[in-house]
């Protein structure tokens, strides 16, 4: 079983320096998914456009500007009011979204104290794969030919 962290929030998509619209979005954090969080907005389309991009790059960007490619992140303090600005770049277009800092740092808080930093791999569940792999292996010694089906055993030498 995991858990899923989620934020409903109120992004503003900037059009230009004086306008923006505002955009609708779920932040979602999922420990089965330890390293990564997924931003879904709701822009009024047929479907909402999800993004996924990694945890620590938005953990850095609340303090410091950060990343460089698909996705920037960097704060930002316009007449007093704390923000995250988030750009994203793909072949469709190119978007600059601002988010309140004080809700993404305190969703940001409540996914660092589900998985803290450092112990994501833990959440992976590489252990129970490598063991139903070695299990399935064990299995197979059992067939005359090896793991491989007798038609399909590899070459001698290969």
């Amino acid at each position: 079983m995991h858990t899923v962290v989620e934020r409903e929030l109120e992004l503003g998509l900037v059009l230009s320096p004086e306008r923006s619209i505002p955009v609708p979005a779920r932040l979602r954090y999922r420990t089965d998914d330890p390293y990564a969080v997924h931003v879904t907005f709701h822009i009024g389309s047929d479907a909402p456009v999800s993004w996924t991009f990694a945890r620590e790059l938005l953990v850095e960007g609340v303090f410091r500007p950060c990343g460089d490619g698909d996705v920037r992140v960097w704060p930002t303090k316009p007449a007093g009011r704390s923000l995250v600005c988030i750009a994203l770049d793909s072949p469709d277009g190119q978007a600059l979204l601002e988010a309140p800092a004080p809700a993404v740092s305190a969703w940001l808080e409540r996914t660092l104290r589900v998985v803290p930093p450092g112990s994501e791999q833990r959440h992976l569940g590489l252990d129970k794969g490598l063991n139903a792999l070695f299990a399935m292996a064990s299995g197979d010694e059992l067939r005359p030919g090896g793991p491989w089906p007798v038609d399909e055993a590899p070459e001698p030498g290969a």
